[in-house]
């Protein structure tokens, strides 16, 4: 009996140690966790713009400084920048703190186009060389692709996705309402006698 308590303890000790070892490694500094976003949207124009907006949130135990982003991932030959810029910095980023950065391009050529993770520089003051830290990678955009028209039925049937739960309630309250403020023919006929 005593051989098995203490071979079923075995694997939580082992759980333990792992454990506290990965809370141990973890809270030393800062740690970066980057979020790169991008939506497209079409302009009557026949042109269309992508809306790239990048979230820095410091999930460490200690502030980064000199903190500086660059995103000089997107073709010239393909984009143009619009307002903002494809690179920023910062002092500093506290822990939990959270700092963001948006831009805006214009596509110049139909394509496909797979966008690849922004790269973020910063300073930790226990350690002499600069650390990086990378953003999500983006989905990838399809810039420019002819897309088919909607019949009358597709916007119906979205519509009443979307909808139709509403209509059904605001009928449901509003027979409800008929229905107690209406008298009924029997009561009506009863107060006559």
């Amino acid at each position: 009996m005593a051989n098995w308590s203490r071979n079923s303890s075995l694997p939580l000790l082992f759980f333990f140690l792992v454990s506290w070892t990965a809370v141990a490694a973890s809270s030393d500094g800062p740690f970066i966790i980057a979020h790169k976003k991008a939506t497209t949207t079409r302009l009557k124009s026949g042109s269309e713009r992508v809306s790239v907006t990048i979230d820095l949130y410091n999930e460490g135990s200690a502030t980064a400084y000199d903190l500086s982003l660059n995103d000089d991932t997107w073709p010239k030959n393909i984009f143009d920048i619009v307002t903002g810029n494809t690179s920023m910095s910062w002092d500093r980023l506290d822990v939990g703190g959270a700092l963001s950065h948006s831009f805006e391009l214009e596509a110049k050529a139909k394509t496909l186009f797979y966008g690849v993770p922004a790269v973020i520089t910063f300073r930790v003051p226990t350690k002499a060389a600069l650390q990086e830290a990378y953003s999500t990678p983006i989905l990838p955009l399809d810039l420019l692709a002819e897309r088919p028209t909607e019949k009358k039925f597709d916007l119906a049937k979205r519509l009443l996705a979307k909808y139709g739960s509403l209509v059904s309630v605001i009928s449901i309250v509003v027979l409800f309402i008929y229905l107690i403020a209406t008298p009924s023919k029997s009561g009506a006929a009863k107060k006559k006698r």
